[in-house]
């Protein structure tokens, strides 16, 4: 696993960047997994209201195989900023970790937050919802998605602590 580098660190280091290849999102995302830190590629969901395509994701290996070995990927669904209904609850969190994902990043809500203050993974959220998702099996993966107003593609790097959540097109 590579070091971690705090995203403050790296908003320093991209601060003059007009390319678009490093990225801010709002900070507008509460924490509800166990680890605050956490980095990796992006696996992209698309969805609204119904997790279908979430549950499917997180059920299957997190990681990719890489030049330096296995990486764990980040999830990133963009929900739409609904707050209707949970896209991500504790069953999903549990399969997250054992599935070897770094984190998720859902652009919605969540529920069952005490059992995701367990889960040894990231998660961000933007609220809680105890409202359940409906299965319509809509949505869509690894696509580009935009997230608070921010582009996010299917290969870019995710990092985010406990300042906040940033996006390059590479590895940083």
């Amino acid at each position: 696993m590579s070091l971690f580098v705090p995203t403050t660190d790296l908003c320093d280091q991209h601060l003059d960047d007009v390319s678009g290849d490093f990225r801010v999102l709002p900070p507008v995302f509460l924490d509800f997994g166990q680890q605050c830190r956490f980095h990796g590629p992006v696996y992209t969901v698309q969805c609204l209201d119904d997790n279908t395509s979430v549950k499917a994701a997180l059920e299957s290996p997190g990681w990719v195989d890489g030049p330096d070995g296995r990486v764990a990927q980040v999830l990133v669904v963009a929900g739409g900023a609904s707050l209707r209904r949970a896209l991500m609850g504790g069953k999903l969190g549990a399969h997250a970790v054992r599935n070897g994902w770094a984190g998720v990043v859902v652009d919605g809500c969540v529920r069952d937050v005490v059992e995701l203050a367990q889960c040894a993974v990231g998660i961000r959220a933007l609220a809680v919802v105890p409202m359940p998702t409906q299965r319509r099996m809509a949505g869509q993966t690894q696509l580009a998605v935009q997230i608070q107003g921010v582009w996010v593609r299917p290969g870019d790097w995710l990092y985010a602590d406990e300042d906040g959540i940033v996006v390059s097109t590479r590895a940083l």
